[in-house]
């Protein structure tokens, strides 16, 4: 996985701004680029504990999805066209899985939870598959989330007024324990997924 599609992954990642921007503690935050290379070389360790909140208001940790390959994946509902084309891959490839598909756990996590509310992220998620769990949080439990998966987002004023969030797009694979296996980059289609989910779900 990480040495397919590199030309499509670094122009997913480079959507975003690349410039550094600071963190809370003064810190320069790395840009897109970096943190991809990060994921195409596995130069971190990438993922691990996150407390967070499902679409239901249930508290949720990365325990309760052990034993589960997971499929994560990082955005917002208002989101253009990256989410919804990569949400879509992710809900057809569980779908031809077909009882496989119980194997593997989707996972979307917001981006935006100012406006990512329960209610709206409850919708959202069931407009793609009824086992995709949407998670927010405080603003601070997804930035910690997002920085342990190597995620570059920010917030982005828009010319009309309001915001976006650019973020890099990509759909991590974790094993059952937790362990990072890779990642899909953004366009990937469901065909694809299966080819590498498949001989994982078989071990």
């Amino acid at each position: 996985m990480r040495n397919a599609a590199l030309a499509a992954a670094l122009a997913a990642a480079l959507v975003c701004h690349q410039a550094a921007r600071a963190q809370d503690g003064g810190a320069p935050r790395r840009s897109a680029a970096e943190l991809m290379d990060v994921l195409m070389w596995s130069r971190e360790p990438i993922g691990g504990p996150f407390a967070l909140v499902d679409q239901s208001g249930r508290a949720r940790t990365d325990a309760d999805y052990r034993g589960k390959h997971l499929l994560v994946y990082f955005g917002f509902t208002t989101c253009p066209d990256i989410c919804p084309t990569d949400l879509y891959q992710i809900s057809r490839a569980l779908e031809l899985l077909g009882d496989d598909a119980e194997k593997v756990q989707p996972l979307f996590i917001t981006l935006d939870p100012e406006r990512d509310g329960l209610s709206r992220l409850a919708e959202y998620v069931a407009a793609y598959h009824p086992r995709l769990v949407g998670l927010t949080g405080e603003p601070d439990a997804i930035r910690k989330t997002a920085d342990a998966y190597r995620l570059f987002y920010e917030k982005v004023a828009s010319p009309g007024g309001g915001y976006t969030v650019d973020h890099s797009a990509f759909i991590y694979l974790m094993d059952p324990s937790g362990r990072y296996l890779g990642f899909f980059p953004p366009g990937t289609t469901a065909e694809r997924m299966l080819t590498i989910l498949k001989p994982h779900l078989a071990r």
